[in-house]
């Protein structure tokens, strides 16, 4: 059974910094691409950053210049720096992996932002 299991969110002032890590488990595959995506509270979820199997990377208007994914889609591991993160950052921020186009997800961890 796929697993992808998410840390690293927690709280941080305005203008800090978080950096978040995804690890995959019980595939016999590598993901064609990974990412994150995050759901704000009373809102959809949407989509952050994508990391793909050819080392190419992708970033929401929102957060472009602010954040920075990398990983190794061999490893199934991403990670996600974040800086300068502001109020409206706050989200469950959720790990995602593709294959043949099928997504995985994770649970998710909690970012909070926050003076």
């Amino acid at each position: 059974q796929v697993q992808l299991v998410e840390s690293g969110g927690g709280l941080v002032q305005p203008g800090g910094s978080l950096r978040l890590s995804c690890v995959g488990s019980g595939s016999a595959f590598s993901f064609n691409a990974m990412g994150w995506f995050r759901q704000a509270p009373g809102k959809q979820r949407e989509w952050v950053a994508v990391f793909t199997s050819s080392g190419s990377t992708t970033y929401a208007d929102s957060v472009r210049g602010r954040f920075a994914i990398s990983g190794d889609n061999a490893e199934n591991t991403v990670y996600l720096q974040m800086n300068n993160l502001n109020p409206v950052d706050t989200a469950v921020y959720y790990c995602n992996g593709q294959k043949n186009g099928v997504n995985f997800w994770g649970k998710g961890t909690l970012v909070t932002v926050s003076s």
